[in-house]
């Protein structure tokens, strides 16, 4: 059995913590206040952007996951998660003469930067315009310079459990689609992001990288009224000329990588996904 290191232990770590403990794994929890860790997850207190308190890690890591998060929608912010707080982890990594089996990024669909809809996948071109997509971008070729093994994992927008605002949108007549192009988007559950991790952790030879998606990148008109119709509520309007476009891209991103490399996806589309989240199974 391995020992595991989950930096940034939240919403998605935790999961990942649970699931490997059920596997038989040593696993540590690292996060700035250690509250609600899952059972027999052995915390850690320590804060990424603190080097100091990153002294004395667990010896002898065999893998090693990083999913700190922003804290808030700010470019300071994200340089502290993705490129400071992973520069000071690799670094006490280093110090310590540590030689994981493997480090696994969590990086994000945001280092995308196409805006035509068009169909994208692990070696398209990455140029992304805004500061999110940026500070990821930044972080991956950190750890590609390092001298550690490594996975990079570019999830889609993740939901799940305790992240209803889209079904609260929609239950309240708030939300708004866009056509003309339509706006496509990318997402995940929760738990499917959690075992993609774990089953990335036991491929022998991975990829250098892997986007972490379901397999229907369909349109925000075609979710947006699948759920209305799913919670019986009005169908959503299109958007107006006044409603902004998101700044984030439009763009469709192929999961194959990840199905070739035999992950099988919990939930297929949004469609499944979203039938647990309203039926609070997942």
């Amino acid at each position: 059995m391995a020992r595991v290191l989950i930096a940034g232990c939240g919403y998605v770590g935790s999961v990942l913590a649970e699931e490997l403990g059920r596997d038989g794994h040593e696993v540590w929890g690292l996060r700035r206040r250690i509250t609600a860790l899952p059972a027999g997850v052995r915390p850690l207190e320590a804060d990424l952007a603190l080097p100091a308190t990153l002294a004395g890690l667990p010896p002898g890591l065999d893998f090693v996951f990083y999913l700190a998060a922003p804290g808030g929608s700010d470019d300071v912010l994200y340089r502290t998660a993705y490129v400071e707080g992973l520069g000071n982890l690799l670094a006490a990594l280093e110090g310590e003469e540590q030689r994981p089996r493997r480090v696994v990024f969590v990086s994000s669909t945001a280092v995308y930067a196409q805006k035509d809809g068009s169909w994208v996948d692990e070696d398209s071109p990455t140029e992304p315009r805004h500061f999110s997509g940026q500070r990821l971008l930044e972080g991956e070729a950190l750890l590609a310079a390092s001298s550690f093994a490594h996975v990079v994992v570019r999830f889609g927008g993740i939901y799940g459990p305790r992240r209803g605002r889209l079904i609260e949108n929609v239950r309240t007549a708030r939300a708004r689609y866009h056509a003309n192009p339509p706006q496509h988007t990318n997402r995940i559950h929760r738990d499917d992001c959690a075992g993609a991790l774990r089953h990335l952790m036991g491929v022998a030879s991975p990829e250098a990288r892997y986007l972490g998606v379901d397999s229907d990148p369909a349109d925000d008109e075609t979710v947006l009224n699948w759920l209305a119709g799913t919670l019986g509520a009005p169908a959503p309007p299109r958007a107006g000329p006044e409603d902004p476009r998101s700044s984030r891209g439009n763009k469709r991103c192929r999961n194959a990588r990840l199905l070739e490399s035999g992950y099988v996806l919990r939930y297929p589309t949004f469609r499944e996904g979203y039938t647990a989240v309203l039926s609070g199974h997942g």
